[in-house]
């Protein structure tokens, strides 16, 4: 049949995933760091990816494509769910994710010491692996950073960690989109307060807009702070 779908322009595309992130239907995936349309069946056409394309790759065209499957879509939606949660809650999980809470000791003040000291004050703070409800979060200044920001920025520890709960994600390597998992912490705990550090790159614009979704689906009044980070380490704004 003829319909509109979308059209990806490879030469333009960055590879920054916000576009895969954008689609819900999961017609969009990563290959070999460009975005392919994987399913065509899948694109409803109604073109969520292309407010987050920011080189413009991504416009409609009309031609033959298979009927957009809403059931084959919606299927596929529940396999993924039913996937990650096994993975979160499955009894032979990696016992590396076992959720931990540290206590900072005074001896570990940085000027007692003369060293820097860990400010990680759970595990583990990896978003997808982190779990929506734990006793860490109870009355948790919430941060959640991009991957890159920590080898960026040189202080990451004690400007921003320290006092801090930390959930750090890519949304380009992860490939997913963090709004669900971080609107259920939001909403389910009593979160103080969320800083959000990202780098000043366009793919750390999803992790930005996954946090400020999260906030608004929550239904909770928050303080909340954005800070960016330049690629040679300086804060931005």
């Amino acid at each position: 049949m003829i319909r509109k779908i979308i059209h990806i322009d490879e030469e333009k595309c960055s590879g920054c995933g916000l576009c895969s992130e954008a689609c819900h239907e999961g017609a969009i995936e990563m290959v070999d760091g460009k975005a392919k349309l994987v399913r065509e069946n899948f694109c409803d056409g109604f073109g969520d990816c292309l407010p987050n394309c920011p080189t413009g790759a991504i416009t409609f065209e009309e031609r033959e494509a298979p009927e957009y499957d809403e059931a084959a879509v919606k299927k596929a939606k529940e396999k993924k769910n039913m996937t990650e949660l096994k993975h979160e809650h499955h009894e032979g999980g990696c016992p590396g994710s076992r959720m931990m809470q540290f206590e900072q000791k005074a001896e570990d003040v940085p000027v007692m010491t003369g060293k820097p000291v860990s400010r990680l004050g759970q595990w583990p703070c990896q978003i997808k692996l982190v779990p929506t409800e734990a006793p860490f979060f109870d009355g948790a200044k919430l941060l959640i950073a991009a991957d890159c920001t920590a080898y960026a920025y040189a202080n990451m520890h004690e400007d921003f960690m320290k006092g801090k709960i930390t959930v750090i994600g890519c949304p380009k390597l992860d490939a997913v989109d963090y709004t669900d998992k971080l609107t259920e912490i939001i909403a389910n705990n009593d979160i103080k307060s969320v800083t959000i550090v990202r780098m000043e790159v366009p793919c750390c614009g999803g992790l930005q807009r996954a946090a400020e979704n999260a906030l608004r689906a929550s239904g909770k009044f928050i303080p909340w702070q954005v800070v960016t980070i330049s690629r040679d380490g300086r804060i931005l704004d």
